[in-house]
């Protein structure tokens, strides 16, 4: 019998979402984000600095509290251009 082990790859910088960014234009707090996400702070606050990416659905939801289209709280993927 296998087992897979499942490493989580971290990379150096690896920003992925920008609630933050949201967060400090529209002046609501992670604390407040948290409470109507029914999240801890110390989760939101993991979101909020890159170290764990919310799952969509959270996203979604983070999105509809800021009253902004989920992709504004993505940053853009780095296409290569040879591929188009």
């Amino acid at each position: 019998m296998k087992f897979c082990t499942f490493v989580t790859i971290r990379q150096k910088n690896a920003n992925m979402n920008r609630i933050r960014e949201v967060l400090e234009t529209k002046g609501i707090s992670q604390t407040e984000l948290a409470n109507r996400l029914g999240k801890t702070f110390n989760m939101v606050n993991l979101y909020a600095t890159n170290k764990v990416q919310p799952p969509i659905p959270v996203l979604y939801q983070i999105a509809d509290i800021l009253k902004i289209d989920v992709r504004e709280l993505l940053i853009p993927n780095k296409l290569d251009r040879k591929n188009k």
